[in-house]
């Protein structure tokens, strides 16, 4: 079973669903995730919200902070994870933000990446990275860090309530 199968039947399990939030992978987590058969029972949909703007007009990033940090931040992660998740009223929300390349952005080198899951009682988990490679397999890269992400916060949230 993959990891994305895997995830999809921990919120089905857990009676929760999923919305993604993307920006340097451009509908790739959301394909991952929605290629698993049955996707439909726990994947209410997507944002890509590839223009800085977006983030801001479309999933609530605040303004103050696109403007003194730019788009690829841990905080912006955070508030796109729960834009998105209040924006499609899910349980959990999955953001990705970042740097595939070829050339830097907001002065963040190249395979600069923020994952961030937001979930039940405003929690946010995040996870900062640094990958390498080209700009498709850092794209995917980010894609396999945000679902490990969320099928991490998933079996957490297994074992603290389900036993």
């Amino acid at each position: 079973m993959t990891t994305e199968a895997e995830v999809l039947a921990l919120l089905v399990g857990q009676g929760a669903t999923v919305a993604v939030a993307e920006s340097l992978t451009g509908g790739l987590l959301g394909a991952a995730l929605t290629a698993v058969p049955g996707a439909s029972a726990a994947f209410r949909g997507g944002v890509i919200s590839y223009a800085t703007e977006l983030k801001e007009g479309l999933l609530g990033v605040p303004g103050d902070l696109l403007a003194r940090e730019g788009a690829v931040h841990p905080e912006v992660a955070a508030a796109m994870a729960t834009g998105v998740r209040n924006l499609t009223h899910a349980t959990y929300g999955v953001a990705v933000t970042g740097v595939a390349g070829p050339e830097p952005q907001d002065g963040r080198p190249v395979g600069t990446v923020h994952v961030a899951v937001s979930g039940p009682g405003g929690h946010v988990w995040h996870r900062n990275v640094r990958l390498d490679g080209s700009r498709d397999q850092i794209r995917v890269k980010t894609v396999k860090e945000a679902v490990d992400l969320l099928h991490g916060v998933l079996e957490a949230n297994m074992r603290e309530h389900f036993g």
